[in-house]
């Protein structure tokens, strides 16, 4: 069951939307805004091997230079345990 990210363009709001079968349709807007101007984001994976707590922060990008120009990569927390 693919989990996928997006950033909505207009108010940089992050949403997931889940799909239970590759046939599956959705709407794809933002949950926030309504926009239907986003990006779709890969995320980190976020996984606990006991024992110690995440700090909670908010989402954040780094921008860097890469072959194709610039690449941001986003930061979004995610669940913990």
């Amino acid at each position: 069951m693919p989990i996928y990210e997006f950033k909505c363009l207009k108010c940089d709001e992050f949403f997931e939307l889940i799909l239970m079968n590759k046939d599956e349709e959705a709407e794809l807007k933002c949950p926030k805004c309504g926009s239907k101007e986003f990006e779709r984001v890969i995320s980190t994976t976020n996984f606990s091997m006991g024992g110690g707590q995440a700090s909670k922060a908010s989402a954040s990008s780094q921008t860097r230079s890469c072959s194709s120009g610039s690449c941001t990569t986003y930061n979004i927390p995610g669940h913990t345990r």
